[in-house]
């Protein structure tokens, strides 16, 4: 008498049932989460603000523009996230960077004032590399200590004043220009986050950083210099928070010590909601970027509805919880 054969469910203890289960909890959900969320939004506010001109082409617009700074600031941060290290201080390096650049072209020119500018916010992301990387200080304490230094330093750098940046050359480069009918701001967008991806996705240097943000011991005996990694994407995350500096002062031709200064949370938000992992080993340039969007359309879509700056920021903190709790659950999996 033969024994009855038995499918694969049944010889691993499945049912149908179980096994659907089994097959969707080995799903990455988080990496999905962000594109759900956007559409959802996206027909949301379509339906409620039909009547309000979330719709109009110039709105849409609006809020490509509005992000693209935002968009820059959270390419960098995916790499730091990813390497398992976190850069609060970039708020402060974009108004440095700007101030910094739009004094140096005051008196010296343009390219001098770019370089100053960019210069800034490498300077500060070698400041905080060299502190976590070599003398092993938590990112966490070194730059949000950075952060209040350099917020002061932009206070105390032009008392508090707004400069001006009358350059048109720079303004219609880093912010109301175009090219071949497309803002310069989303020539910039666009640029930066298909580097980002490339880097991130077809390099050595992102396959280390994600090997050092998921198992740094391991990365370490595998030869891969962890150490450079955490100083390496700090400084990328000190250089793309100083260009966003420069397409502030482009687009609205001046720096002020304020420029950043509420950016920390939705850059946080749109990376996790991105899909990059809090406490690295995993990320997404092009996640970070539909996730900047999506807080764009969050913030826009909030006003039209007539509700406040606190209102935002409740939202804003709501959504960060949500990622913050799918991203550890995916995490521990």
């Amino acid at each position: 008498m033969t024994a009855p054969r038995t499918t694969g469910a049944a010889t691993a203890g499945l049912t149908p049932a179980g096994g659907f289960r089994a097959a969707l909890g080995r799903i990455d959900i988080q990496q999905y989460v962000v594109y759900v969320g956007f559409l959802a939004i996206f027909l949301f506010f379509a339906i409620v603000l039909r009547d309000s001109g979330f719709l109009t082409t110039r709105n849409l617009s609006n809020i490509v523009l509005q992000t693209a700074p935002a968009t820059i600031m959270a390419i960098g941060l995916v790499f730091v996230l990813s390497a398992g290290e976190i850069d609060l201080s970039i708020g402060s390096t974009v108004a440095v960077s700007a101030l910094v650049a739009a004094v140096t072209m005051g008196s010296l020119g343009m390219f001098a004032g770019i370089l100053a500018g960019l210069g800034a916010g490498l300077l500060i992301g070698f400041i905080n590399g060299v502190l976590v990387a070599y003398l092993r200080l938590p990112s966490f304490l070194v730059t949000l200590a950075t952060m209040g230094l350099f917020a002061g330093v932009a206070r105390s750098l032009t008392n508090l004043r707004s400069i001006p940046v009358t350059d048109s050359t720079f303004t219609g480069f880093f912010g109301s220009g175009s090219l071949l009918g497309i803002p310069s701001l989303i020539w910039w967008t666009v640029i930066a986050v298909i580097a980002g991806h490339i880097i991130f996705r077809q390099t050595r240097f992102g396959a280390h950083v994600l090997a050092t943000g998921d198992n740094p011991r391991a990365a370490l005996v595998s030869g891969i210099k962890v150490p450079r990694v955490r100083l390496t994407v700090l400084m990328v995350s000190g250089g793309l928070a100083a260009l966003a500096g420069l397409l502030y002062a482009g687009r609205l031709q001046a720096a002020k010590y304020t420029l950043g200064e509420t950016d920390l949370m939705t850059v946080i938000a749109a990376v996790i909601v991105g899909g990059t992992a809090l406490n690295g080993g995993k990320g997404s340039v092009v996640g970070a970027l539909v996730g900047s969007l999506m807080m764009g359309m969050l913030n826009n879509g909030l006003i039209l509805m007539g509700l406040s700056v606190s209102d935002q920021m409740i939202v804003r903190g709501l959504i960060i919880l949500v990622a913050v709790a799918v991203s550890l659950r995916e995490k521990t999996r």
